[in-house]
């Protein structure tokens, strides 16, 4: 399991996050071709090598064309269009994307929608982004999405947040740092501020935490393999204005691996439903998907008085296990889940992009002391070669198992 840490001393933003991950290896160009898929335009990405406190760091710039934003419409050109929650949800469904980085984007935003209407007293389907701010965010956050896929990360950690102090100008006036919704936003996880007068975590960053990361009070038992550096708008006197990001595997006290180990433990969750409405599992489904979940998946059960029922089991990660359980009370009707610890082994396993007559696609390579077990090409691969040459995926999947990685 390829596992991110994310060393947040000098805060988190959207665009350090992205620059921390093309600072790691993440294609700037891949990146730009898997945007492409969003149905938005009038901006540009670049990036670029900056000085940060001595320290080389990669800056990630998103231009947005002003433009852009008036194009084809009737308002004058120095009023800003909004984007509410039903434009974004929109937007990104309308998206060619891979239904998991679609449905993380999803989450992620209305974690976002919802944070923005508590703290300032809108209803959630009345909140809206500033049209250049909206366009910004979706680059970044589906930006960070896309990377993480493109480096294969399972696993994101932080560090404590460090959040400045100050005040900020936004669309809502001068408002205290660290802004009302990042503090929603990041309810329950550890922050501190060491009196930098700026603001250093920004809602995108809170945001992105909140759906995509676990705590960490220092840094965890890692072999590390890349680290990277995300560059924050300013150079601060205090301290290097950097978003550190290191990637590796995970191990245990003994020093042995957690993977390439065969061993390891989960906590499963689970509970028995019979009076809600079938529609709505698979809604719950892609939600513990996209807040991290290893598996999910649905029994039918009979239980008291002959009632026919739905057993919902999710797989999680040890440090996940409270916010799945969050997520199972909020959008079920369930009003007790069954936890438990779980041994497991599993095979050593990582995912390679091979070349292939349809470009490169990814395989899950399977490997028991080294010696492959199972070869798969991506689901979402191979229907993406499907829509795009009007073939059978059965006929790309026969194809396919002929690529061979080593």
């Amino acid at each position: 399991m390829k596992t991110a840490y994310f060393e947040c001393r000098a805060g988190i933003s959207g665009d350090m996050c992205l620059g921390a991950l093309v600072d790691a290896g993440a294609s700037l160009s891949a990146i730009r071709r898997s945007l492409k898929k969003i149905p938005i335009a009038g901006y540009t990405l670049s990036s670029r090598k900056v000085i940060r406190a001595g320290i080389s760091a990669t800056k990630v710039d998103i231009q947005i064309k002003k433009s852009a934003v008036n194009a084809h419409c009737d308002t004058p050109p120095h009023k800003e269009q909004t984007r509410k929650w039903k434009d974004i949800q929109n937007i990104i469904r309308k998206s060619v994307l891979p239904e998991k980085i679609k449905n993380k984007g999803l989450t992620i935003f209305k974690n976002l929608f919802e944070a923005e209407g508590k703290v300032h007293g809108e209803p959630f389907d009345s909140v809206h982004l500033h049209e250049l701010g909206a366009t910004d965010c979706i680059v970044d956050i589906f930006g960070i999405l896309i990377s993480l896929d493109y480096l294969g990360i399972e696993k994101v950690l932080t560090s404590p947040v460090n959040l400045g102090q100050g005040s900020v100008n936004t669309a809502h006036g001068l408002l205290p740092v660290p802004a009302p919704a990042t503090i929603e936003l990041l309810k329950g996880y550890p922050v501190y501020s060491s009196e930098v007068p700026f603001e250093l975590t920004t809602p995108t960053g809170a945001v992105i935490i909140k759906t995509l990361a676990s705590s960490c009070a220092s840094v965890p038992r890692l072999t590390i393999e890349t680290v990277g550096y995300g560059a924050g708008n300013r150079d601060i006197t205090a301290m290097p204005n950097v978003l550190r990001l290191m990637i590796g595997e995970e191990y245990t006290a003994r020093n042995k691996p957690i993977l390439p180990a065969l061993e390891n433990s989960v906590i499963i969750l689970e509970t028995n439903i019979d009076d809600m409405n079938p529609q709505y599992f698979e809604s719950v489904m892609n939600r513990l998907f996209a807040a991290g979940a290893l598996d999910v998946f649905l029994e039918n059960i009979i239980m008291k008085k002959s009632r026919p029922g739905i057993k919902i089991t999710a797989i999680v990660r040890e440090n996940d296990a409270d916010k799945m359980a969050d997520i199972i009370f909020s959008d079920t009707t369930t009003i007790g889940i069954r936890m438990y610890r779980a041994d497991r082994k599993i095979l050593e396993r990582e995912v390679k992009r091979i070349k292939t007559r349809y470009g490169f696609v990814r395989f899950k390579v399977s490997r028991l002391k080294g010696k492959i077990m199972t070869t798969t090409p991506e689901y979402e691969d191979m229907k993406a070669i499907s829509e795009k040459t009007n073939t059978p995926i059965k006929n790309i999947a026969e194809e396919l198992t002929n690529c061979k990685p080593r």
